[in-house]
């Protein structure tokens, strides 16, 4: 493995459950030293991606390498590269944060000294260190997903596969988790991070891919992928909201992109290709004698980026 050798490099990688194609083609080159995202809603191939990449699946076709090591020809060298934590935790409730550390440290060889003298120091970084002899059913939804990934980096793994690591967490927990990934990084690791949180990818992210239906439709840095659709987003609210569908279909024509509705107040957005175009749809607006209630001109988000790239909004699940 040199320094030029990517952490992951795929060529139309596959996979298929029976009739269902889960992973039709995905194609990425992620270097080492990054956070790399891939971004898309439940049931886009995000996971299967990462069991395809860590040797939890085989892949139907395609190719794929982690530092240069085949993942089916070479399945034990890249696991040694490698440290996963999925959606869900892989603890053991009844054993004790400091307990689980020890033997995860076990299973990686080491003496019950060293386990248990490695779990304590990642037990202080992950500000758990209170809650070391506190059985895992006792800890917090954070704290277990603190104490998950302290289990995946106790080798201190090159590659760190984090699949959904926030999903489910407060917002506060949620900004402490993307500083811990960013400490991964600064010590060296790259990080492979799955998320339906457009928020998360925009802060953390070197570089994004944007998954759908098991093909990567887009990829780039966040602002790269914000430019690709154009210089602005306008949102706006009618006066009356029956006559939505009537301007949906106007600045259908205006703009060529696919506006969407939100369910939440009726608002209206569509990307702009041109700033300009805002005049272009107001005057075809006014000519249908659609009144406005209210109007914004935006620059795009990564929420824009996937419905204009897509034709749906990310979906996800709303937060306790």
């Amino acid at each position: 493995m040199t320094c030029e050798t990517p952490a992951i490099r795929t060529d139309q990688l596959g996979k298929d459950f029976g009739s269902l194609c889960a992973v039709r083609s995905v194609d990425l080159l992620i270097p080492a030293g990054s956070v790399f995202a891939l971004l898309g809603p439940n049931g886009a191939g995000k996971t299967t991606t990462v069991r395809l990449l860590s040797t939890l699946l085989r892949p139907d076709r395609g190719r794929a390498e982690v530092f240069g090591y085949d993942v089916v020809r070479q399945p034990t060298a890249v696991r040694s590269m490698i440290g996963i934590t999925g959606q869900y935790a892989s603890l053991d409730d009844n054993l004790s944060a400091r307990e689980n550390l020890m033997i995860f440290g076990m299973m990686l060889g080491w003496s019950g000294r060293m386990a248990t003298r490695r779990g304590d120091e990642l037990l202080e970084q992950f500000e758990l260190g209170h809650a070391a002899t506190r059985p895992v059913r006792t800890l917090s939804g954070g704290m277990r997903r603190r104490l998950d990934i302290a289990t995946t980096l106790l080798g201190s793994p090159p590659l760190i596969f984090l699949d959904e690591p926030t999903t489910g967490l407060d917002p506060h927990t949620r900004i402490g988790m993307w500083d811990t990934v960013r400490t991964m990084v600064a010590r060296g690791s790259t990080v492979l991070l799955t998320t339906q949180y457009l928020e998360e990818a925009d802060a953390l992210a070197d570089r994004i891919a944007i998954i759908d239906d098991g093909t990567v439709v887009a990829e780039g840095t966040a602002d790269e992928l914000k430019s690709s659709i154009g210089g602005a987003v306008l949102r706006i609210r009618l006066r009356d909201g029956d006559r939505r569908g009537e301007a949906v279909d106007v600045l259908r024509r205006i703009t060529a992109a696919q506006p969407s509705v939100s369910a939440l107040d009726g608002e209206i957005t569509t990307a702009l290709s041109d700033v300009d175009r805002v005049t272009d749809v107001l005057v075809a607006l006014r000519g249908h004698d659609i009144a406005l209630e209210h109007m914004t001109v935006d620059r795009p988000d990564l929420n824009e980026v996937f419905l204009t790239i897509t034709g749906n909004p990310i979906q996800t699940e709303e937060l306790a």
